[in-house]
């Protein structure tokens, strides 16, 4: 990081890495939940309907960060 608390560029990197892993993880997850179903969430029980929810609210916040990071940057080139 540098003097003022800001990551450097090697640093934004690595956490736009992350986020972009993090993304991938849980939409693989999804993936998983769905592929039990034959792809229908209408199939899903409740409970199950509930986690691939919380798994989508998941991924569209990692989706969030990942933009956010990704604009920083393109903001420094």
């Amino acid at each position: 990081m540098g003097r003022d608390d800001t990551p450097g560029p090697a640093a934004k990197v690595h956490l736009y890495e992350q986020a972009v892993l993090e993304y991938e993880r849980l939409s693989k997850e999804i993936v998983k939940v769905l592929s039990s179903k034959d792809g229908h969430a209408d199939k899903l029980t409740d409970e199950e309907y509930a986690h691939y929810r919380e798994l989508a609210d998941l991924r569209d916040l990692a989706y969030n960060k990942m933009k956010i990071l990704e604009r920083g940057l393109f903001d420094e080139v």
